[in-house]
């Protein structure tokens, strides 16, 4: 029998971008943004447990990539569409980094994610952007 896992987060991105992004899209130019939106609308997945962050996307949600809370060395955040949703990058200790797009509760789930790297990970904490 494993350790438990406690689900935080299960779910796609926020429906907010793709909203904006099929209104950017009635202008010529903006047709990739809206092309991405959509894309990431029906295939772009996060699983945020206690143990591991799971992101599954790509080309018919093909590819799937598992991080443990230990490998963050740094989270960064940048709110978008006025602060409804935001992106989040992790920074590994490879030095790959790792994107989470258009994330509901992005500022709820940064510190959830900070209280995890720093409980896992405390000689990196003090590193971790506030």
């Amino acid at each position: 029998m494993g350790i438990r896992e406690d689900v935080y987060y299960e779910g796609g991105p926020h429906v907010g971008e793709l909203i904006f992004g099929l209104i950017v899209g009635l202008t010529i130019v903006a047709l990739p943004l809206t092309v991405g939106a959509i894309v990431r609308a029906l295939w772009l997945r996060y699983r945020i447990t206690n143990r591991r962050i799971t992101i599954t996307g790509g080309w018919m949600g093909r590819d799937r990539t598992d991080i443990i809370y230990s490998e963050i060395v740094k989270i960064a955040k940048v709110p978008r569409g006025l602060g409804a949703w935001g992106d989040m990058v992790l920074t590994l200790r490879d030095g790959s980094r790792l994107e989470l797009r258009a994330l509901p509760k992005f500022r709820e789930t940064y510190e959830y994610i900070n209280d995890k790297v720093a409980l896992k990970n405390p000689k990196v904490s003090a590193t971790v952007e506030k």
